[in-house]
């Protein structure tokens, strides 16, 4: 199978480093310094699981250099999903099958903007990782581990196939039916906290002693949990209760990564989350006034950061 990871940060650099230990065709997309260390010395990935270096059978920044692949593994941030797509779309094949791995709910829905029903999968992924400089990724804790399915619900043998790929590579992967309620499950807790943390810039611990602030989470969390019911999404009570939990597990110092870019001004996934958020309220009926307020005090700041 020709592999083809896309964007080689925390997320693409694990689980593609640890691909390319299969007997696939692993290639990379990457850029400038971060590729060239990775033509020269490979991938260096830190990892409390065990440290390795990845050695893919190509990485590159030019498209015309890629065979044709089976596979598409996205790394990049959820906002840059729709070049992405466009710029692969030259390159692939009908049966070329992706797989997004971005943090947000509307991921897929933005590929099939451009491609068919059939070559997209629904998925996330759940790790703590990052660059570390020119070519080496760091994962510091958390068990890594991917979430995908099919969006029809079917169990079928191409993704039992990828399963069995992932844990020939030595990650956990879980193949469900619903991978809906398993992408907004992570949206809802993500979303809750990330902006609001961009908001007040300020880590998970001062915002829970505070009960304005953490009522403003649980209004924003209950926002998004109804704009996931207007859309035909089955989240529950429970799935509500469990955010919270872990919400209430995080460290005192904990920022979401989100957040760490609006502070470092840096372009962030606002639009996917809130914005998203925001938007769907919008065209379902569904009043959002806390999110709306959360992205339009940001926006300026986002739109600072793209200019």
């Amino acid at each position: 199978m020709n592999i083809l990871i896309y964007g080689i940060g925390g997320v693409g650099g694990y689980f593609g480093g640890k691909l390319t230990k299969t007997k696939n065709h692993v290639t990379f997309i990457a850029r400038g310094k971060h590729l060239e260390a990775i033509q020269k010395n490979g991938l260096e990935v830190t990892s409390y699981k065990g440290d390795f270096v990845a050695e893919p059978d190509l990485a590159t920044d030019d498209l015309n250099e890629i065979p044709t692949p089976d596979l598409v593994i996205l790394g990049v941030k959820s906002w840059q999903v729709p070049e992405t797509i466009e710029a692969l779309k030259p390159y692939v094949k009908a049966e070329t099958l992706f797989l997004p791995l971005q943090n947000g709910a509307s991921n897929a829905e933005k590929i099939l903007e451009v491609l068919p029903d059939a070559q997209v999968l629904g998925g996330l992924c759940r790790i703590v990782a990052f660059k570390d400089g020119p070519g080496k990724i760091k994962h510091p804790t958390f068990e890594p581990s991917i979430t995908f399915g099919e969006l029809d619900g079917s169990l079928s043998e191409r993704a039992k196939e990828l399963q069995a790929l992932f844990e020939e590579a030595g990650f956990t992967a879980h193949l469900v039916e619903d991978i809906q309620v398993e992408i907004w499950k992570k949206f809802l807790f993500i979303c809750t906290i990330s902006g609001i943390g961009g908001l007040t810039r300020v880590p998970m611990g001062k915002i829970r002693s505070s009960a304005y602030l953490f009522k403003m989470m649980q209004d924003t969390a209950k926002e998004i949990f109804n704009v996931a019911k207007a859309k035909g999404i089955a989240l529950t009570e429970k799935h509500m209760e469990a955010v919270f939990e872990a919400i209430q597990n995080q460290g005192a110092e904990v920022t979401a990564s989100t957040q760490r870019d609006i502070m470092e001004g840096k372009p962030s996934e606002l639009n996917n989350f809130n914005g998203y958020i925001v938007r769907e309220g919008k065209r379902l009926g569904v009043s959002v006034p806390v999110n709306e307020m959360i992205f339009e005090c940001l926006l300026p700041m986002e739109k600072e950061a793209r200019s």
